[in-house]
């Protein structure tokens, strides 16, 4: 709810915009019945008009972007159903209702039943395709179930007439409209069934309103189309119009005109259709039989006197018997010469054994020798070399006469120098060693 201010000094236009945003803002858009009266239709298109009961009266204003698609037109003293929102002119500071749609009393009722019904029907499985018929193709008799003198009748039977005129049609007369019309169009269908002299069944009338076309939104009429062993075409009112029988049906069309379409073929059609598979069949006739000469001309050509072809492959096996031996022959000569080749190879290359047998001797021989005067050099060398080590041996220096003096630290003595004055040495001969202690040291 809108906050106000009970301190604030208000315009009239303020007051009239704050009472206009309460009445939209806390009414939501409802439904409203009441008696038309002082209708006024503007060359604008708007439609004005106050709603009265009993005791009390609102004005009303239906804008004509909004009563175009209202099909029948409102009179003074019409009950009605509003679907408005509650507002308020500012302009005037007037009272009225913005109406979005109108319908005639009761029909809020016909609509609610008619969910209903579809609603408990769509869940029993009358609406399931798998249970829909199919419609044959080419049908030897339909049957059309309406009013007789309608114009429902007279469109089915043109259009009939006009796509397939050698096609015979059954009338099931039968009330479309008023409280007898259910019961009758059950009883068309129960006869139709009973006496089984159609392939299908066209259940049809022209537009009207909900309740001209009441009858077909019956659970009686729903039932009987379901049990019908023939296949149903429903084409009640206009395209917009839905009514259960269209759901029951096998199929729907959106009017009578388009279930005769829907029921028939259009003969030329079927003619220009016979006349395409004539060319063809005339087509892969002309083409089965070119081809079966053509193998014929083949045939012909494979068909040979059998004395001929004995005596065309004779011939054939000497020729291949020639090519044979020919080149058998060239064959062994190519291989004689090579052989012959090999032969001359093999003589060129042989070795003299006797030759090399000698040649390996002197060799031998001459290896022999050879190594002989290599040890005798090699020995004397040896000698000689022991003769030169034998005089460069200390022992041998040793065994003349002379010694060898080692320090403390196991070094030799070369000079008298290297000594101290009572220095133990170490002196070797050729036949043993001593120590002796210095005594006396010479450097001269």
């Amino acid at each position: 709810m809108l906050p106000i201010n009970i301190h604030k000094m208000l315009t009239v236009s303020e007051l009239n915009h704050t009472a206009k945003q309460l009445l939209e803002q806390n009414i939501p858009l409802m439904w409203i019945r009441g008696e038309i009266s002082n209708l006024k239709c503007y060359p604008s298109g708007h439609w004005y008009f106050s709603l009265k009961d009993a005791t009390a009266q609102v004005r009303c204003v239906l804008f004509s972007h909004k009563n175009q698609y209202i099909e029948w037109q409102p009179q003074d003293g019409m009950q009605v159903e509003l679907l408005a929102l509650v507002t308020l002119y500012e302009p005037r500071g007037e009272f009225q209702l913005n109406v979005e749609t109108i319908r005639r009393a009761g029909l809020g009722q016909l609509f609610e039943t008619f969910e209903k019904l579809k609603f408990k029907l769509e869940q029993a499985g009358l609406f399931n395709p798998a249970h829909k018929k199919t419609l044959p193709g080419f049908p030897r008799q339909i049957g059309v179930i309406t009013s007789p003198n309608t114009a429902a009748l007279r469109d089915v039977l043109v259009t009939l007439y006009r796509r397939q005129p050698s096609l015979p049609v059954i009338i099931y007369p039968t009330s479309v409209q008023g409280k007898q019309s259910t019961e009758n169009i059950v009883s068309a269908i129960q006869l139709a069934n009973i006496r089984a002299e159609c392939d299908v069944l066209i259940l049809c009338r022209g537009g009207g309103s909900i309740e001209d076309l009441w009858a077909f939104n019956e659970e009686m009429v729903a039932l009987a189309i379901y049990a019908s062993t023939i296949p149903i075409i429903c084409g009640v009112g206009h395209e917009t119009d839905f009514t259960i029988a269209d759901f029951v049906a096998d199929l729907r069309a959106p009017t009578p005109t388009g279930a005769a379409e829907l029921a028939s073929k259009d003969y030329r059609e079927l003619t220009q259709y016979t006349h395409l598979l004539q060319q063809r069949i005339i087509r892969s006739a002309a083409h089965r039989i070119e081809l079966a000469m053509q193998q014929v001309d083949i045939l012909s050509h494979r068909l040979i006197y059998p004395g001929n072809r004995i005596r065309s492959q004779s011939l054939q096996l000497n020729h291949l018997n020639d090519r044979f031996m020919k080149n058998w022959m060239y064959q062994i000569e190519r291989k004689q010469w090579k052989l012959m080749d090999i032969i001359q190879r093999l003589i060129a290359s042989s070795p003299n054994i006797l030759s090399k047998i000698y040649n390996h001797n002197q060799l031998a021989a001459r290896f022999l020798s050879a190594i002989s005067r290599h040890c005798e050099t090699q020995t004397i060398r040896l000698n000689h070399l022991q003769a030169q080590l034998s005089q460069l041996n200390p022992q041998s220096v040793l065994s003349r006469g002379y010694s060898i003096a080692y320090s403390q630290e196991n070094t030799i003595i070369r000079d008298s120098k290297q000594l101290h004055p009572g220095e133990r040495i170490r002196v070797k001969f050729a036949h043993g060693a001593c120590e002796a202690d210095i005594a006396k040291l010479d450097n001269a």
